[in-house]
């Protein structure tokens, strides 16, 4: 059993490109209780703050099944993993939930999260709630690097979603204990 602490905000800590770039979290919208919710995993994102609240950013392409749920969900969030899990994650990144019921085919529990409908993971070390506060669409006219538009080949940009960040929970790892 996974002993999760609440983390104070300010207390967070990790290794912030491992965790994205590594680590992997899976993204979840929807409304637990009415048991319509979707799952995918992500790589790219990042934390900060904006609007003098902090925030978590999330990126998903409009071609995503869990695109769908950020749409009509105001809640959302991001759980991260012990490395055992990263097959099930893999899984749930490459496969749509449009065609079945994808957790199922993981060893991943859904749990009801502390403060948001969004739903978590029984099995996570780290769970991020959040509530959306803003989304904008990319446009490739502003990409400044060429080479951002071999990530496109579809033409398929993401949308960034904006979460201020409600609640987080963790294993001892994540958190300065300050």
């Amino acid at each position: 059993m996974i002993e999760r602490k609440d983390i104070p905000v300010f207390d967070f800590v990790t290794r912030i490109h491992d965790l994205w770039w590594n680590t992997w979290f899976l993204l979840t919208s929807g409304d637990f209780e009415k048991g319509h919710y979707n799952t995918m995993t992500v790589a790219w994102g990042y934390f900060g703050v904006m609007w003098s609240k902090p925030m978590a950013v999330v990126v998903v392409r409009p071609t995503r099944f869990t695109f769908e749920f950020m749409e009509k969900y105001d809640t959302f969030t991001l759980t991260a993993f012990d490395n055992k899990y990263k097959k099930d994650l893999n899984l749930l990144g490459t496969k749509s939930g449009r065609d079945g019921d994808k957790i199922a085919e993981t060893g991943l529990t859904v749990v009801p999260s502390v403060t948001v409908a969004a739903p978590a993971f029984k099995e996570a070390e780290l769970i991020i709630e959040c509530k959306k506060a803003y989304w904008d669409d990319f446009k490739p006219e502003n990409f400044l690097d060429s080479g951002i538009h071999e990530k496109y080949p579809l033409k398929d940009y993401h949308r960034m979603y904006f979460g201020e960040v409600i609640a987080i929970s963790g294993i001892d790892m994540y958190t300065s204990g300050s």
